[in-house]
């Protein structure tokens, strides 16, 4: 680092995008932006370890999204109007497991699904009740779901259309991350090259149609909440990310355009240190093989944005008002790690769908951080720390030798520490991530390292050598049963009641041109957003769309492991 690396720094920080905030301590001590050696790297500069912004969180917090969905459109819809009244300033939406298969309400696989993890969607008429007083235009929305995921968004912008709404100036992020479904979350529907198809297929209408809406979220948080370490999560996701890389480089897509429409979602585990170590990793490495490696020229194209989630998997039944600490304890890590959007959980998620009382203090537990303790006033506080510079570097080389492990299940020599020699394969149109991730799901060499990863947590929990509050340790509580959510089974006759009379009421004429429309797109190389769209607008139902494609391209099975 040059040793004007504080001089760029002052020159980059505009002081027009700061906000109106008192940048005090709480005894009226007058704060920096930021604090650092003259040469040493500063936040906004390349690779970003420090965070993307010369001003921090000055400049702009990170999005409060709170992750929500239960029952019907219209009881989640309430639950948002709730979010966003009490100072959240995005949604995310949780879907049901039949709405995740790519299953309508009133298929026999859906009974007694309905409604009870999410929220039910199955036409576009429900997207629209969904959203009803939301202006789509004005607040990001994010939508976790990746199986189904194409069909799910074409119905938001049909919904988006018919409110009015400019569907050009659509944001927010949507999962559509399939490699992770077939490491961890199981939530896939076709084969990895069909599903590959439609996730290139909407990388291109977006960057094109809606360039500000990102469609590929590229998911750490299930891989870690399905038992990996922290130097897994952030190996594998950042693996898959680049996978997505190179699709669409391989659609002939400029770099620079595309890239800025990928971002992340991470998990906050309990382990504080590790977790802001392993954030500002990500920002490194992800900028590092941008640059050296597919290309990219601009900031923005090198950025990594990620949304963060604090660990389902660390919450406890037992004792659960201890998941309001450890909630915080892992958001803190989140704002320390720079990210840029966050959920935190409710006390009760470990047991059901959360209260609206528990959501309020999940929220609640965001605004404390962000109101009280000073930590959005300096960007990049704990860097220059010995501990968290080694602790990031380490988790750093822990990744590098992952990615060195799948490049090499591909069939590859090369290693990362040779960047310029996989920028010469990406240059012949050699995807050598992507063979190696495709070569590590078949051989289900993903599952067997998570796997194992989990088996020596729970050894060490059993032996004691790692602690659970209230679990394994200091299990001694006057704690009383908690009032929790419960979906009433209600709420799956009445939503399998109007889809059916929704489907009296269409033109199915309509619905069956359609759909064939969309099938013949399948069969050539016909970009399929605009015939989903077209499906949609005809009030074909998710499992209608889902299965004319699976008709087509079958379903995929895991192969088995032992």
């Amino acid at each position: 680092m040059s040793e004007n690396a504080r001089a760029r720094w002052q020159a980059r920080y505009d002081k027009s995008r700061v906000r109106e905030a008192d940048f005090t301590t709480l005894s009226g001590v007058e704060l920096e932006p930021a604090y650092g050696t003259e040469d040493s790297e500063w936040p906004g500069e390349f690779p970003f370890t420090r965070g993307l912004y010369p001003t921090g969180y000055r400049g702009r917090t990170w999005t409060i999204r709170q992750f929500a969905g239960f029952g019907n459109a219209q009881q989640t819809n309430e639950r948002y109007r709730m979010i966003l009244g009490r100072g959240g300033g995005g949604l995310s939406v949780a879907f049901d497991m039949p709405t995740l298969m790519g299953r309508d309400s009133d298929d026999p696989k859906a009974l007694g699904e309905v409604g009870h993890c999410g929220v039910a969607i199955d036409s576009v008429a429900d997207m629209e009740i969904l959203f009803d007083g939301i202006d789509l235009g004005d607040v990001t929305t994010s939508m976790t779901i990746s199986g189904p995921a194409v069909p799910v968004f074409c119905m938001m912008i049909v919904a988006a259309e018919r409110a009015g709404v400019d569907t050009g100036k659509l944001n927010g992020t949507l999962q559509t991350d399939i490699f992770k479904e077939y490491i961890a979350q199981k939530e896939w529907i076709f084969g990895p090259e069909p599903h590959l198809r439609l996730i290139g297929d909407l990388m291109e209408y977006c960057a094109e149609n809606i360039p500000a809406y990102k469609p590929l979220s590229v998911s750490g948080y299930h891989i870690r909440e399905a038992g990996s370490t922290a130097a897994q999560e952030l190996a594998f996701t950042l693996a898959d990310g680049f996978g997505y890389v190179e699709l669409g480089l391989s659609r002939g897509l400029d770099v620079d355009v595309f890239a800025p429409g990928l971002s992340f979602f991470f998990d906050a585990h309990v382990d504080f240190f590790e977790e802001i170590a392993k954030f500002r990793a990500a920002r490194r490495i992800w900028a590092r093989w941008m640059r050296d490696v597919y290309g990219a020229k601009t900031d923005k194209a090198q950025w990594l944005r990620f949304h963060t989630q604090t660990a389902g998997v660390s919450l406890t039944a037992q004792q659960p008002y201890n998941n309001v600490v450890r909630t915080g304890i892992e958001a803190l890590s989140a704002v320390l790690g720079g990210t840029n959007s966050l959920h935190t959980n409710a006390l009760d998620e470990t047991l059901a769908l959360p209260s609206e009382q528990a959501a309020e203090i999940a929220l609640r537990t965001q605004q404390v951080i962000m109101e009280e303790t000073g930590v959005v006033n300096v960007a990049d506080p704990l860097g220059g720390s010995w501990y968290v510079e080694a602790l990031t570097d380490r988790i750093e080389a822990e990744a590098n030798a992952i990615f060195d492990k799948i490049l090499s299940m591909g069939g590859s020599t090369v290693t990362s520490a040779q960047p310029e020699k996989i920028a010469e394969a990406v240059g012949r149109g050699e995807w050598l991530v992507t063979k190696g991730l495709l070569h590590g799901i078949e051989e289900g060499w993903f599952m067997g390292e998570i796997a194992e990863a989990a088996f020596q947590y729970q050894v060490a929990l059993e032996k004691g050598e790692k602690r659970i509050v209230g679990v394994n340790c200091h299990e001694d509580s006057v704690t009383h049963e908690l009032e929790i959510l419960r979906v009433s089974h209600e709420v799956e006759v009445e939503q399998v009641r109007v889809l059916q009379g929704r489907r009296e009421a269409r033109d199915d004429e309509a619905v069956t041109v359609a759909l064939a429309r969309l099938v013949a797109a399948a069969r050539d190389d016909e970009n399929m957003i605009e015939p989903m769209l077209d499906a949609c607008r005809a009030e074909a139902t998710l499992g209608e769309i889902c299965d004319a494609l699976r008709a087509e391209w079958g379903e995929y099975r895991e192969p088995a492991r032992f």
